[in-house]
């Protein structure tokens, strides 16, 4: 069992681990992603908060990296999670 998710101050991340393929993986991401993909119109936002709401795409996010060759822990950047095309 991994720990919970958790905000790392000094490097301005939100860290957690990903179940893939039965191994956890370590990943981490910014807050400053987190914030201008998912709440770019909020001042206030929490990224811990904003983490949890959003795992599931998050974690989608590390498989494909681990699937296309990252090794642990896996940092996911702005193209990570962008949104979806619009159309």
């Amino acid at each position: 069992m991994s720990q919970p998710p958790f905000v790392h101050q000094p490097s301005g991340t939100v860290r957690f681990w990903v179940l893939v393929d039965e191994v956890l993986v370590g990943a981490s991401i910014g807050k400053e992603t987190l914030h201008y993909r998912y709440n770019p119109n909020q001042s206030d936002d929490d990224p811990l908060v904003t983490y949890t709401q959003n795992a599931a795409e998050i974690g989608a996010a590390v498989r494909r990296r681990v699937a296309a060759g990252s090794r642990e822990p896996v940092m996911l950047r702005d193209w990570d999670v962008r949104p979806p095309p619009r159309g």
